[in-house]
């Protein structure tokens, strides 16, 4: 593997970087999926014990899509593809893959419900705990999936950040293994892992343009970072420039890149996979985006289910709204000349609802409503398997 170091960005987080060279990427016998990367991914160049398949995610050209927005460079990066149906598989892998090296027996992180699911169904498959937060309000289908898989899921009177900080206190004090998206720098780095398969499934070539969907932010810096180690490695000139979509009615960052007035409080909505009133990761993702020379649009909720619509009859891809925002975002993009006819567009469909139980827990975990504190958690995980004293 390269020779990965963390170091601080101006943001006041740690990233890895390495000696980039074009050695550092895959052959042609480097196998399949995310683990192909490992040159440039920070752990050691041994077999992965994390049992599930992660990456590898299909790059749909969706003729009908092209034809229906007048854009025949379209492609699809199909994240849907994965064990929990989301871009989060990634970098709930990479992160239990260190956690089962370490031998750590608990892992936990803070989402609004697409990370908490992926995480609570790597540990099922990978046999360590998971507890998870959640904002109070959280989808009840995903939660009840979630304990499903054998997660303890707290659910946070006080809201996301809420729930978020107490996670980070949690591990921090209890010892367990931090999953938090963007503040554990291995999210990042398994998530700019699409970047570098849209780069070898489009004949190691960029496109012009990628469009994706942002909360917290992860997605797109983990985008971005992949594009730019590729021009680190020489085998790109250029990052491709990055249109980022928020909901309207939850939108701080595009209101910033704008310089519109906040309101006192987001709306919210029907996309909660994005509806992140306070990005953890806002002033790197912006960056980003000025770097590659993009831009932020918004869409409203009929935008995105009209795009939910989209997908599923025109593509015969189901996503959840979250999922779809970025092709709600093209749309957007497209009829005010961001994107050309004439370009290369990777729209990123980061996830879809889960049907079924995709693997079988050990026995069933349990939900828990608390106020914001680690004695709550201590009193709820009492008597449980967790270590929590």
């Amino acid at each position: 593997m390269g020779e990965a170091r963390l170091e601080s960005v101006a943001h006041g987080h740690e990233t890895y970087t390495y000696d980039y060279d074009q050695s550092l990427l895959p052959g042609p016998d480097s196998g399949t999926g995310m683990w192909r990367y490992r040159g440039l991914l920070p752990r050691p160049d041994v077999p992965t014990r994390y049992p599930l398949p992660v990456g590898g995610t299909p790059l749909r050209p969706a003729r009908g899509l092209r034809r229906r927005l007048g854009l025949p460079g379209l492609w699809l990066k199909d994240e849907t593809a994965g064990p929990s149906a989301s871009n989060k598989d990634r970098a709930t892998a990479l992160v239990i893959d260190e956690g089962l090296r370490l031998g750590v027996g608990v892992v936990s992180t803070a989402s609004t419900g697409n990370a908490a699911l992926s995480t609570a169904i790597g540990g099922a498959a990978a046999g360590v705990a998971v507890v998870i937060f959640v904002p109070e309000d959280c989808a009840p289908a995903k939660v009840e999936l979630m304990t499903a898989m054998g997660a303890y899921v707290f659910r946070v009177r006080e809201g996301y950040r809420a729930a978020f900080e107490l996670s980070r206190r949690a591990a921090a004090h209890f010892g367990w293994l931090d999953r938090c998206t963007g503040l554990n720098p291995l999210t990042i780095e398994a998530k700019k892992t699409a970047s570098f398969e849209v780069w070898e499934q489009l004949g190691r070539r960029a496109p012009d343009a990628v469009v994706l969907p942002v909360g917290d932010g992860v997605t797109l810096i983990g985008a971005a970072k992949g594009f730019r180690e590729l021009v680190a490695c020489g085998v790109l000139a250029t990052v491709p420039r990055i249109i980022a979509v928020q909901a309207r009615d939850c939108a701080p960052l595009a209101a910033r890149w704008h310089g519109a007035q906040e309101p006192a409080r987001w709306p919210g909505t029907v996309a909660d996979g994005i509806e992140v009133p306070e990005p953890m990761l806002g002033d790197w993702a912006i960056d980003e985006v000025r770097h590659a020379g993009g831009d932020f649009v918004t869409v409203s909720d009929a935008e995105i289910l009209d795009a939910v619509a989209l997908l599923s009859d025109v593509a015969r891809l189901p996503t959840e709204p979250a999922g779809a925002a970025a092709v709600a975002g093209l749309c957007r993009a497209s009829a005010t000349g961001l994107v050309g006819p004439e370009e290369t567009v990777v729209a990123w469909v980061t996830g879809a609802d889960l049907p079924a139980v995709p693997v079988e827990a050990a026995r069933p975990g349990a939900v828990f409503t608390i106020s914001a504190s680690l004695d709550a958690v201590a009193h709820a995980l009492a008597g449980t398997s967790v270590p929590a004293a």
